[in-house]
């Protein structure tokens, strides 16, 4: 649509024409769509999409592949006997040898798999899940409910774990996994509750959460749509040290015989080959293995949570956004800052 506006308030000579401007009405454009809950989410996911995190969730999707389909893997059952091969180095039909009374270490440690990434995930869920009901509702809340949450984290801060579930364990005779999950995920929620106390302290006096509560928003939708977003970095990092933290103490337990040996995982292979001598006779295809996977495992979730701290730092994410373009273009890093400081040099003794 054209708009013709009269020349009247302009400056012109006496005996020149009047004249007229026509303008076209600028097309109205669209608002800018505000960002959903989905694409937030998307957003806040995003600190897994660097090479860090790439290569530690790659390994860690291993080990749990290994762990759903350990009945399919396994060559042998773990409590198979074979008399006749005891003490066996790795060969063809043991790739990985033998124990003391012929059981498939391969197929032990395949198995052992399964009991690693159920306790440690399991305890995570639990101990995130606690954490971000604690953590959230304490920062977010004020007065007497805040400063009783976190007195609550506190208490939880300076319990003994290890105690704790050694008490645990001795009340049952065969105590199952998921019991020694739940102890584990128990102890383990408070360290992540105190920041994402911090963090959401920080988040409710900012102006989208201001917004949200002037508008007359429910207290769980400003929690799941405005806040939970924006701490799913804090989340996630919670989450890998909980998982990391719950594998090392079930191995540690299982190595030290407060869990049941008929229980596999790679803790308990670990007793039994020190039970056995496999130490000091060098048997290492009996140790070494459930070693070095727990090994690999905590790589992988350290690599993630590299990662996520890349991504959450402002300042180690903005170099390495840099060295990946610097890469892309065909430079390095550290040729670049060499040249410089020979021209700087050269300029100094001219």
């Amino acid at each position: 649509m054209n708009t013709i506006v009269n020349d009247t308030t302009a400056q012109r000579p006496a005996n020149s024409p009047a004249t007229a401007t026509v303008r076209s009405a600028a097309p109205a454009g669209k608002a800018p769509k505000k960002p959903g809950f989905w694409s937030k989410l998307g957003a806040a996911f995003a600190m897994f999409r660097n090479k860090k995190s790439i290569t530690g969730l790659s390994i860690l999707g291993f080990f749990v592949l290994v762990a759903i389909f350990a009945d399919v893997l396994a060559p042998y059952s773990p409590t198979k006997v074979d008399n006749t091969a005891r003490f066996q180095p790795p060969s063809a039909e043991h790739w990985l040898g033998t124990t003391h009374i012929g059981e498939d270490v391969l197929s032990q440690v395949i198995h052992g798999t399964r009991g690693v990434i159920v306790v440690g995930f399991l305890a995570a869920i639990i101990a995130t899940v606690i954490a971000i009901i604690v953590g959230v509702l304490s920062g977010y809340l004020r007065g007497w409910r805040s400063e009783g949450l976190s007195a609550l984290t506190n208490v939880f801060l300076v319990i003994p774990g290890i105690p704790l579930i050694i008490i645990v364990a001795s009340m049952f005779e065969d105590p199952p996994l998921i019991l020694i999950a739940g102890v584990l995920g128990l102890i383990g929620w408070a360290w992540g509750a105190r920041v994402l106390r911090a963090q959401t302290m920080s988040l409710r006096s900012r102006d989208f959460v201001q917004a949200a509560r002037a508008n007359g928003e429910p207290l769980r939708r400003i929690i799941t749509v405005e806040m939970l977003p924006n701490l799913m970095a804090l989340i996630a990092a919670s989450f890998v040290g909980t998982v990391t933290a719950a594998i090392i103490g079930l191995t540690t337990l299982s190595y030290i015989g407060i869990i049941p040996v008929t229980t596999y995982n790679w803790g308990t292979i670990l007793n039994w080959a020190s039970a056995q001598g496999a130490f000091r006779q060098g048997q290492w295809w009996w140790f070494l293995p459930p070693g070095l996977c727990i090994a690999a495992i905590g790589v992988a979730l350290s690599l993630i949570n590299f990662g996520i701290d890349e991504y959450v730092n402002p300042r180690l994410r903005s170099a390495g956004e840099r060295a990946r373009a610097m890469k892309k273009k065909g430079m390095n890093v550290n040729d670049t800052v060499t040249a410089v400081r020979t021209d700087l040099k050269t300029q100094e003794n001219a």
